[in-house]
């Protein structure tokens, strides 16, 4: 797992809740939000090969990765954007470039369009920040208590679909281990089912007022550069949502990965590590907008 994951911990207490995060390197800041059920794991290529140039900051939410798990919070995207939130503050960090997956959309977007005058760039994968009720049947159904406590928590099904089926390429057996180490317990998965029962498929959902909030106010990021890589064989986060996000931020440059599914950054590393260092220092041709990437 050290060879994988070679990173020193940090924590900032949340009233009593220990928030763990990633902060390697030093200079512009580079900050990256997971989502579920993930945690920083998931950016560990990302930062070994960009901290040597930039800040990188990498927090795992409340319940995920190494930060805390406990047995009764608020698993909302209130409470997951004032966590988020809080980290920018304590480190000060300033000028952010955000790098946002799944959850991580909605949650560091909602900071970032409160806060439009300190990001810098976006950097987009396979997410919504907006209302989009396209969601599988299959996940629909985990948000019935019983089931999604059977499947979830008892069996840690959904982590392990991430494993299965998130990913296009198959994963070496200590990545898949690397993925599921923190949720190793019916505990451990408390999360997990939190962030499902939080999707917000009506209005009258706790979430569903701040989505359409953060959605309503997209527009204030607008101008931002930023770059969407997306994997075309996402079964969640279809090309439905890529196109919304391409009608939302035109300017965007947009790379599709071919035959790459969820979790993009296991299907695609290599060529989307030049693609963002590429875009990190200013340098992808004015022509690479909805080039597909095989």
């Amino acid at each position: 797992m050290k060879s994988l994951y070679p990173f020193e911990s940090h924590f900032l207490d949340l009233d009593g809740e220990r928030y763990h995060y990633l902060d390697e390197g030093s200079g512009e800041v580079l900050l990256m939000v997971h989502g579920n059920p993930t945690w920083s794991f998931y950016y560990r290529n990302l930062v070994i090969s960009l901290r040597d140039q930039y800040r990188v900051v990498v927090p795992d939410h409340i319940g995920c990765g190494y930060s805390d798990k406990p047995q009764h919070y608020s698993y909302t995207l209130q409470q997951h954007v004032e966590n988020l939130t809080a980290l920018i503050s304590k480190l000060e960090l300033n000028n952010i470039t955000i790098f946002m997956h799944d959850w991580g959309g909605p949650i560091s977007m909602g900071y970032a369009v409160e806060k439009p005058e300190n990001v810098k760039h976006l950097i987009i994968f396979n997410t919504a920040a907006f209302w989009f009720p396209e969601i599988p049947l299959g996940l629909r159904m985990l948000k019935n208590s019983l089931i999604g406590s059977l499947f979830v928590r008892h069996f840690n099904l959904f982590a392990w679909s991430g494993i299965l089926l998130a990913s296009k390429k198959t994963m070496p057996q200590k990545v898949r281990s690397g993925y599921l180490k923190p949720y190793n317990s019916f505990k451990n998965r408390v999360a997990v089912l939190g962030f499902i029962k939080d999707i917000p498929l009506a209005e009258n959902h706790e979430s569903y007022p701040l989505l359409k909030d953060i959605e309503a106010k997209l527009s204030r990021l607008v101008d931002h550069k930023s770059i969407i890589i997306w994997g075309d064989k996402d079964p969640v986060f279809n090309l439905g949502f890529l196109n919304e996000w391409k009608y939302r931020f035109p300017g965007a440059t947009v790379k599709v990965i071919e035959d790459a599914g969820h979790y993009v950054l296991e299907d695609g590393i290599d060529q989307i590590l030049p693609i963002v260092s590429d875009f990190l220092k200013n340098e992808l041709p004015e022509n690479s907008s909805l080039e597909n990437i095989k």
